[in-house]
């Protein structure tokens, strides 16, 4: 049986490092030009040579994203850049263009496509169609519900799913949204998405949408804040693996390259720590405590609320007043190594001695006492702020790995 793979987000290198430092079995990234995510993705081709070479090393893989609608101008620079990553050696391709596949396959014949979720694949059809132009994998579009998934494994054996099980929902069909292009001259479809659907809009007069033969009629509701009558409800499914699993899914896929290095850590060691649990031999119930905790650690997460998205067969849910659950912990530093008994952090958010502190680890969660701190210069403080790259010394009453993040109880 194909092992199961948990592919994680890494909008830079230093969220690579602790996607793969948290349990990621995989992971995806581009580059700016190429890549739906193009303001808030900071990776270069240096960078992408170096989280080649850093992945491999630990015997994981690592995926890119070229996945722009491409138009006649973006064609000689992304026939370029597959040369480049044939050079890399990166282990496949994500893309959704058929041109972009063409090319792939002139340029790089042996190079593993996968399908990404902005190609619609909703149907065992159009994964037969996909497979036979040389696709290895299809990413399902977030619109796929469960039984569907069964189907199409049952019907096209030998594809490889990939599904969506956390992250940010897009009101639109699948991601293709017009909004931010129509709004802003900014094209979602060309990785530049300026995410009009978040914004908070307000009545300039009682505000109602009816249909034409006055049939259905959507009154769009205001508190004081404004109206989100866009906004979906954030995806979250770590109830659901098993069933996912069972239909013939292999790769779980995390949303979020523009996500924090904290988000990123507590999302993967949640949905690591469940399928670890699935793969073995613990009993029903045991598996069930690990997905209750891994549930409790990621509602200590800001989000939207969470929802199953369309799995289930139901309409996802909408968070029309912009409703973030409130947060016990704040991320407030990254390890970064040590020297002597002191653990060397690079400080994120304000840190007073007296605060209480948890280190993030792959593994737990481990309560901390400050028993000093000292400046960049070894000079003894009371407090460290972030906002500068200049590193602090901490001694804990535990020796700390380096890549563990910390977090202050905020209660």
């Amino acid at each position: 049986m194909q092992k199961i793979e948990l592919l994680a987000p890494a909008g830079d290198l230093e969220k690579l490092k602790i996607a793969i430092f948290y349990g990621a079995d995989a992971v995806y990234c581009g580059v700016p030009d190429f890549s739906l995510r193009v303001r808030i993705n900071r990776f270069s081709k240096k960078d992408l040579k170096e989280a080649v070479d850093y992945v491999h090393k630990r015997r994981k893989k690592i995926y890119v994203t070229l996945n722009i609608y491409a138009h006649n101008k973006h064609l000689a620079k992304i026939k370029q850049h597959i040369q480049y990553l044939k050079k890399l050696k990166v282990d496949a391709i994500i893309a959704s263009d058929p041109g972009i596949i063409l090319l792939i396959q002139k340029n790089w014949p042996e190079c593993e496509i996968h399908l990404s979720t902005q190609a619609n694949a909703t149907n065992f059809a159009a994964v037969d169609f996909w497979r036979a132009q040389g696709v290895k994998r299809i990413i399902l579009a977030r619109e796929v519900i469960l039984p569907e998934i069964k189907k199409i494994k049952k019907q096209i054996k030998s594809i490889e799913l990939e599904y969506f099980v956390h992250g940010a929902m897009c009101m639109s069909y699948s991601g293709r949204c017009i909004l931010s292009k129509w709004m802003t001259d900014r094209s979602a479809n060309l990785g530049d998405c300026s995410q009009p659907c978040r914004w908070a809009y307000r009545e300039i007069k009682e505000m109602s949408v009816v249909d034409e033969q006055k049939r259905f009629r959507m009154n769009i509701e205001e508190d004081r804040h404004g109206t989100h009558f866009f906004n979906s409800y954030d995806m979250n499914l770590i109830e659901h693996l098993s069933g996912l699993k069972e239909a013939g899914v292999t790769s779980f896929k995390i949303e979020g390259r523009a996500k924090s290095a904290y988000y990123l850590a507590i999302v993967t060691r949640a949905y690591r720590k469940v399928l670890d649990a699935l793969e073995s031999k613990k009993t029903k119930k045991e598996i069930q405590t690990i997905i209750e905790g891994q549930k409790a650690e990621l509602n200590n997460l800001a989000h939207r609320g969470y929802s199953t998205g369309f799995l289930l067969g139901n309409e996802p849910a909408h968070n029309f007043h912009n409703v973030n659950n409130s947060v016990k912990f704040q991320f407030v530093g990254e390890v970064r190594g040590a020297s002597g008994k002191l653990n060397i952090l690079r400080v994120h958010n304000h840190i007073s001695i007296k605060d209480e502190l948890e280190a993030i680890t792959p593994q737990e969660n481990v309560r901390l006492k400050i028993k000093k701190i000292l400046d960049y210069n070894k000079k003894e403080i009371t407090v460290a702020d972030g906002g500068h790259d200049k590193k602090y010394y901490f001694e804990f009453d535990k020796k700390l790995e380096s890549g563990n993040l910390v977090r202050k109880v905020i209660e």
